[in-house]
């Protein structure tokens, strides 16, 4: 397989081993915690409509656009936004625009690092059976409480106080250590051993949940779960609601917006298919969350507290329907059939790979950045990095109760995805030109995108963003900048959060400064002239 590199000798080591990294990247936790709430909370069917719509019109054109603006930044040595827009736009504020694409990563890194540690954790307590006896919605609710710390005055305490800081410790050293290998040594080889777990969990717990009997008092069945998804409702489909949820979870469900896929696809030549591997990595993200991530939770919640129950229970969260309502499934499942800690341990086995395989990939464009523009190696960049997200992340840990988790994933995990995704379409399609980004993508492609995608990624694409970015600006961003309502509910922002909420945007604020900063370094310290731009790679590192 041809490669080009990104200031060093590594290189992708198969192509089935790039589509499972790539796909690694995007199957993350949202595809089997996020989409079924999704669907169960909007609708169902017609959540479907507007989810497959989004699809094809946001979510394929964006992989495209992502794949094409990180290999064309291969081709410079650039595995970092700011060095992929530099190359493109020859202007000297292009650098600092892909700031977005350092501070989001990270951001999400963090944060995301945290919750993927709660999945290890609960794998763990599935196997010991741990959670055993808390046979209801409430009593489950109070053990993942508990867990996070966030038990109320003269409730139930079930763990140690350092619990969640010790799983979310060793989550991220292991997280570290595999970045700190490097792509075909450390990636790629997880992708391979994790991608597969993951899917063989997947299959048996669907096939599992599928064949449940009804239960007494319910009698409802899975399908009956599977119909409350896919049976469209078409008198929904005004309600605009429906629609910003359902491009939210593309992003989701892709990582686009995120700077990892550009940074993975700088490890490309242009002998490479980014046309057909593109299509490879979504169909493969598609197979985990529609077919299989669908056929899991929500069916499961459907046959033991039925569809008005199912619905109740997705209106309280995505973390209420994985870590909450699973688990007593699980142990519903154990009475007639002694499984039940072991559909547990395969459960939070797969969330556990799907989580790691995404938050592997968040930190290789800052790590690209700091190798390629200033020399370090992999492993000191690698555990830095690692130091500065176990500092912050204890807050996380520390603070989740007064909303500083929720300001993370809404600022960097859902408007900055918009963001970067807004910035790299008129950067390599309105400012690169269609006609160049056309061409770019079918470099050393082995099939013809429809041209009708052409017309999609330079006008429709586009303005669907556009939409997105000033609805929730107007909805969402604007009422939790000023404190109206919070991150993580509609309620204004207490008093006594409101310390917390501010150390957590000002974090946020920090980092972006000192990105720009050290940006600005970068480009004086190795001489780059904007208007003249880089000088094209050989794109295989042995030619060098």
């Amino acid at each position: 397989m041809s490669t080009s590199n990104s200031g060093s000798n590594e290189a992708w080591g198969s192509r089935i081993g790039l589509i499972l990294a790539m796909a690694g990247n995007a199957v993350g936790l949202g595809n089997f915690l996020r989409f079924p709430r999704q669907a169960a909370a909007n609708g169902g069917g017609s959540y479907m409509i507007a989810y497959f719509i989004a699809l094809l019109l946001l979510g394929i054109p964006l992989m495209w656009i992502e794949w094409g603006v990180g290999r064309n930044g291969g081709r410079y040595r650039k595995g970092h936004l700011p060095g992929m827009f530099a190359a493109i736009w020859k202007h000297p504020l292009a650098k600092y625009c892909g700031v977005v694409g350092m501070v989001v990563p990270l951001g999400v890194m963090i944060y995301y690092t945290y919750i993927e540690s709660w999945t290890l954790a609960f794998a763990i307590f599935s196997a010991t059976k741990d959670y055993w006896g808390q046979t209801t919605q409430e009593g489950m609710i109070g053990y993942l409480r508990s867990f996070q710390g966030l038990t109320p005055e003269g409730g139930t305490t079930y763990h140690a106080s350092w619990t969640p800081y010790a799983f979310f410790t060793f989550t991220l050293a292991v997280n570290i250590y595999i970045l700190s290998r490097g792509i075909s040594g450390g990636i790629e080889k997880l992708a391979k051993i994790g991608m597969p777990i993951l899917f063989i969990f997947a299959i048996i717990l669907a096939g599992v949940v599928l064949t449940l009997p009804p239960q007494e008092g319910i009698g409802a069945t899975p399908l009956q779960g599977l119909e409350f998804i896919y049976k469209p409702d078409l008198s929904r489909l005004g309600e605009p609601g429906i629609w910003l949820a359902a491009a939210g979870q593309i992003f989701f469900t892709l990582s686009v917006g995120m700077g990892s896929l550009q940074a993975y696809a700088s490890y490309l030549s242009t002998k490479d298919d980014i046309a057909l591997n593109g299509i490879a990595t979504a169909s493969t993200n598609e197979t985990a969350e529609v077919v299989l991530g669908g056929s899991i939770a929500i069916p499961a919640a459907v046959t033991f507290f039925g569809v008005a129950g199912a619905m109740q229970i997705a209106q309280g969260g995505s973390f209420d329907l994985g870590f909450a309502t699973m688990p007593v499934v699980f142990q519903q499942i154990d009475k007639t059939l002694p499984i039940g800690n072991l559909l547990g341990v395969m459960w939070f086995g797969l969330l556990f790979f799907a989580g790691i395989t995404s938050s592997v990939a968040m930190l290789t464009p800052i790590t690209a950045f700091f190798r390629e523009e200033f020399g370090f190696k992999r492993e000191t960049v690698a555990w830095s990095l690692g130091g500065l997200a176990l500092a912050i992340g204890m807050m996380h840990v520390t603070w989740l109760g007064h909303g500083f988790l929720d300001e993370w994933d809404y600022w960097v995990g859902t408007f900055g995805l918009v963001l970067v995704a807004v910035l790299e379409t008129v950067v390599f399609i309105w400012i690169f030109k269609p006609d160049n980004a056309w061409k770019s993508i079918h470099m050393g492609a082995d099939i013809n995108i429809p041209k009708i995608f052409k017309f999609i990624m330079t006008y429709v694409t586009p303005l669907y963003l556009f939409i997105i970015l000033t609805w929730w600006g107007k909805d969402e961003a604007i009422p939790i900048l000023l404190n109206q309502r919070s991150a993580g509910s509609s309620n204004p922002v207490s008093d006594i959060d409101m310390p917390y909420i501010t150390i957590s945007r000002g974090i946020l604020v920090a980092f972006v400064i000192v990105f720009l900063f050290i940006i600005r370094t970068a480009w004086k310290r190795n001489g780059y002239d904007d208007r003249k731009g880089f000088v094209e790679l050989p794109t295989n590192r042995a030619e060098v």
